[in-house]
């Protein structure tokens, strides 16, 4: 009688491991779907905010971080249209019509929008597209933003009373409200781009707060691109931090990198690619001192909106099951431009660039920047937070190598949604990324193919640890061991001359078939 009661009590306990071990990697169930809302920032460097080894105050997105996971190898596409396209389609932007362009329809994908409407999701949409089409056609119950690339964060219409000329590259960008044509977008004073984006998200959360069905909302923000322009109290705040000098700023973050234990070995940092700050006359300085204040406080304010979404969160009792996604579409930018304004910077008359030193520090710890297919480039921060099913919370993954193709089976995986064959008679493409859902349980995620990176003068493909990329349509591939050197800094392709010719036969057979 004792043995058949022990066989029976560890036939118990297995079905209870087992059936745990299911609950713990399955999807949710249709009842428990999660609200949905991921946000992107636009040209922030990787190590800007605070969880990244950051000094900006970036306390709403690093509680992100805390009650979630931080990811270290997610990547985009080094540039903005490209990387939104992906993002919304799960496919490479070569596949959609936005490889060298974004004045094409979406064309062969369909977008996050018409994948979760259809499933009963409510979905919103506010901020940036970088695209053509009113997001309204495209699968979203509602839309307010920016159609076009970057515009005058204070005024992107027409000069108003009592205000300098505002500084912009035309000023008849396109914007919608819904189905509302705005060309140009002429708003009141007391308008900032952060701002106004997080105050129609926050409008439609209170307006459906009593639907019964979950809602997707994507906050496509255009900060910190340039030009760069802030509140006054909020660039005060970081005055004068920065006359240390560039690299200063950088060993702090790499200090507090290791501190916070982003790397497994100390100081993993690429060379160098700023000025000698005392080479720098006083005057020189305190306009870069200026210069990354007013970054900063638009960094900063970033994080206040999103603290004001978490809060509505808070107040509607749907925190818990809500999965935020936090990423940015590039890495920092070293890209100037030129246009005259009444050189004031951080005012709506001024357009300012941050430039390659401050572009450097803000990549730290990896080389290059926005447009190129190193790291610095391609590095996106990546924060998960779902309180209701992300259990380990504060990890860092290390491991897991992931893209913005990867976005869209993750949310099918998360929602229940189908991926259509077709759409409204389109032959849509299957999506080439993969879920990495089951790594908010803490599994891992198997990649059977490589990845790929092609935007202007860069490509890349990384298979596993290894990452041949190149720059420039003469230049040479170079070869790097990304698990050992993230930083790209001792170029292996000499040695793996085997590796740099399947990589090279790969990455021909992925570009011929993705023109």
């Amino acid at each position: 009688m004792e043995n058949v009661v022990v066989r029976t009590v560890s036939l118990f306990l297995a079905v209870t491991t087992f059936l745990g071990s299911c609950e713990s990697t399955s999807s949710p169930n249709k009842q428990e779907r999660p609200n949905i809302i991921l946000i992107l920032a636009d040209d922030l460097g990787w190590s800007d905010v605070g969880c990244y080894g950051g000094e900006i105050q970036t306390p709403h997105i690093d509680q992100l971080a805390a009650n979630g996971i931080r990811y270290l190898q997610f990547s985009n596409t080094s540039k903005c249209f490209p990387s939104r396209a992906t993002l919304l389609t799960g496919l490479y932007a070569h596949q959609v019509g936005f490889a060298k362009t974004h004045t094409n329809p979406i064309q062969n994908g369909i977008t996050l929008g018409e994948l979760l409407k259809p499933t009963g999701y409510r979905t919103l949409w506010s901020g940036k597209h970088h695209g053509i089409e009113n997001p309204i056609d495209r699968g979203f119950d509602r839309y307010f933003g920016l159609v076009d690339g970057a515009s005058n964060h204070f005024n992107p219409g027409i000069q108003r009373d009592g205000e300098a000329v505002p500084a912009q590259k035309r000023p008849d960008r396109t914007w919608y409200m819904d189905s509302v044509l705005h060309r140009p977008y002429n708003p009141k004073k007391g308008f900032y781009t952060t701002d106004t984006f997080t105050d129609q998200a926050l409008k439609w959360m209170e307006l459906y707060k009593d639907d019964s069905s979950p809602f997707f909302l994507y906050m496509a923000y255009t900060a910190p691109h340039d030009p760069l322009m802030a509140w006054p109290e909020d660039i005060a705040k970081y005055r004068g931090k920065y006359k240390v000098g560039y690299g200063k700023i950088r060993e702090q973050r790499l200090r507090k990198q290791n501190e916070i234990g982003l790397f497994d070995q100390p100081n993993p940092a690429s060379p160098i690619d700023f000025d000698l700050w005392d080479s720098l006359s006083p005057e020189e300085q305190d306009k870069e001192d200026l210069r990354m204040a007013a970054y900063a406080a638009m960094v900063d304010r970033l994080d206040q909106n999103i603290g004001r979404i978490i809060q509505k969160l808070k107040e509607q009792n749907k925190l818990e099951n809500t999965l935020i996604i936090f990423m940015s579409d590039n890495g920092a930018s070293s890209e100037v431009v030129k246009i005259p304004g009444n050189g004031k910077i951080g005012t709506v008359g001024h357009w300012e660039s941050l430039g390659k030193n401050w572009a450097n520090v803000s990549n730290t710890p990896f080389k290059y920047y926005k447009n190129y297919s190193y790291q610095g480039g391609i590095g996106t921060p990546l924060i998960v937070s779902w309180p209701r099913h992300i259990k380990n919370v504060s990890a860092i993954n290390t491991t897991h190598v992931g893209h913005f193709i990867d976005i869209m089976p993750t949310l099918m995986e998360v929602s229940g949604a189908t991926y259509p064959k077709n759409y409204e008679g389109m032959d849509i493409v299957p999506f080439e990324g993969v879920s990495f859902y089951p790594t908010f349980r803490g599994n891992t995620v198997q990649r059977e193919k490589p990845l790929y990176w092609n935007w202007s003068d860069g490509k890349a493909i990384r298979q596993g640890d290894w990452k041949l990329v190149a720059e420039g349509e003469q230049s040479n591939w170079e070869l790097y061991n990304l698990e050992k050197d993230p930083t790209e800094t001792n170029d292996l392709a000499n040695e793996h001359a085997a590796m740099v010719q399947q990589l090279d036969s790969l990455y021909r057979l992925w570009e011929a078939t993705h023109e």
